[in-house]
């Protein structure tokens, strides 16, 4: 699987994208994260990629309507990955559109990530 949730707590949902991200997955999982968010509270999305090789050609990657239900209950993102796909992750999770802040770290950096992430 390219994507899935590893574990929501604390007010963090972790994600983990490997592989060639398609659209179906990346429907699945929004669905799955829209499901805790709607539980209630605010949250913070960790994105972990490992081996990701990008983003399947074709789909329909325009549809925005669950962002847009789901955005005002999250308060930041961190994506961890290769540097080669910091550009390109940051235009796909709409840096500076979105009212929360974005910022990308390399995989050497998920402490600072993290710690990024939960702070205030």
């Amino acid at each position: 699987m390219a994507a899935e949730i590893l574990d929501h707590a604390n007010g963090v949902i972790t994600l983990k994208v490997s592989g060639k991200l398609t659209q179906t997955e990346l429907v699945t999982v929004q669905n799955s994260a829209a499901g805790v968010i709607r539980a209630g509270g605010l949250w913070r999305i960790l994105v972990l990629t490992e081996n990701f090789s990008g983003w399947e050609l074709g789909g329909e990657w325009s549809d925005f309507a669950l962002q847009s239900e789901t955005d005002a209950s999250i308060e930041k993102m961190a994506i961890v990955g290769e540097r080669r796909w910091e550009e390109l992750a940051l235009m796909f999770t709409a840096k500076g559109l979105r009212p929360f802040p974005i910022e990308y770290f390399e995989a050497a950096q998920l402490p600072q990530a993290r710690a990024w992430l939960t702070a205030n």
